[in-house]
């Protein structure tokens, strides 16, 4: 799911890039009803998909390391990606007026600096040991935490 996730989030700037009203009224009806229908029923199934296994998977292993919560924040971005997408397909397709969808280089290469990370992060496990958070935060403060909390 993720591979299909991933393959649809570079395809769709794509084919944003060709939504031109110049180009013909069938030509266009077509590549809008692609890229509806490919965001619909396909890339956001995937990422729905995608997130939950993901999630699943970090209680079945109970996973709690630095470098899981650093890929969280990678995933995040990916997820922002498709929202965005989302709008910008929306705002090309739907809305009235003029719309032209962005330029896809430089979303492209957000989208394969966050591919990338992921990645890394999930091929090397590097140990990034622990966040720098103040000693105040670590402790209860007087009240028991309302949660076991997990131990390596």
């Amino acid at each position: 799911m993720l591979l299909l996730w991933c393959g649809g989030l570079f395809a769709l700037p794509l084919m944003l890039a060709r939504h031109d009203p110049a180009i013909g009224q069938s030509d266009y009806s077509r590549i809008r009803q692609a890229t509806h229908y490919a965001y619909t029923f396909g890339i956001t199934p995937a990422a729905v998909l995608a997130i939950a296994s993901g999630t699943a998977l970090i209680f079945l292993r109970d996973l709690f390391v630095t470098w899981l919560f650093a890929k969280l924040v990678f995933v995040a971005m990916l997820v922002i990606f498709h929202v965005w997408i989302g709008y910008v397909l929306v705002a090309v397709a739907e809305r009235e007026g003029e719309h032209r969808a962005p330029r896809p280089a430089l979303p492209l290469i957000l989208l394969t600096v966050s591919i990338l990370a992921v990645l890394s992060l999930v091929l090397a496990k590097p140990e990034l040991g622990e966040f720098p958070v103040p000693g105040w935060l670590r402790e209860p403060r007087g009240h028991p935490l309302p949660f076991d909390v997990p131990r390596r």
